[in-house]
């Protein structure tokens, strides 16, 4: 098992373990912490994760930045694509297709959903994000393409 995936099975059902395990995470990936994302759900082929609106990722008009909202789809995407690629592949994020639906005025949620990939034949992995805020509406469609690739032999 993936070793990210067994961090997170192992904590999910401690007392304060989804904020460990997410803390974990933005150290792995230092710029993540600028969005304090907390993980909700993670399993190969879901993502689901949370922010909130604080000061620190609003922009002028007080809604939450457009670029904090890209960088809660990259973690969902991310994270879900590094629990769902088989151990002799690796991933990279290539590009990111962003719709900003609307203003984002509250906390939000991001989630990601794909199945049924062949991981041997498979070179863009094209991962769909969807933010939503807590009246449930969308407020930010991605899609991030992620290169597949064997890892190197040692």
């Amino acid at each position: 098992m993936n070793f990210i995936l067994e961090t997170y099975n192992k904590l999910k059902d401690q007392e304060g373990g989804l904020k460990q395990f997410s803390d974990t995470v933005c150290e792995i990936t230092p710029y993540f912490k600028t969005i304090d994302p907390l993980v909700i759900e993670l399993r190969p082929g879901f993502g689901k994760w949370s922010m909130k609106k604080v000061k620190s990722v609003e922009n002028h008009l007080g809604t939450v930045h457009a670029i904090a909202m890209c960088n809660l789809a990259e973690v969902v995407a991310g994270l879900t694509t590094e629990v769902s690629v088989p151990s002799h592949k690796r991933w990279i994020p290539v590009g990111m297709e962003v719709q900003y639906l609307k203003k984002a005025k509250t906390d939000l949620v991001g989630s990601c959903f794909f199945e049924n990939i062949d991981w041997e034949t498979i070179e863009i992995l094209k991962v769909p994000v969807v933010i939503r805020d807590e009246d449930d509406q969308e407020v930010v469609k991605a899609l991030i393409s992620m290169k597949i690739s064997d890892k190197k032999k040692d």
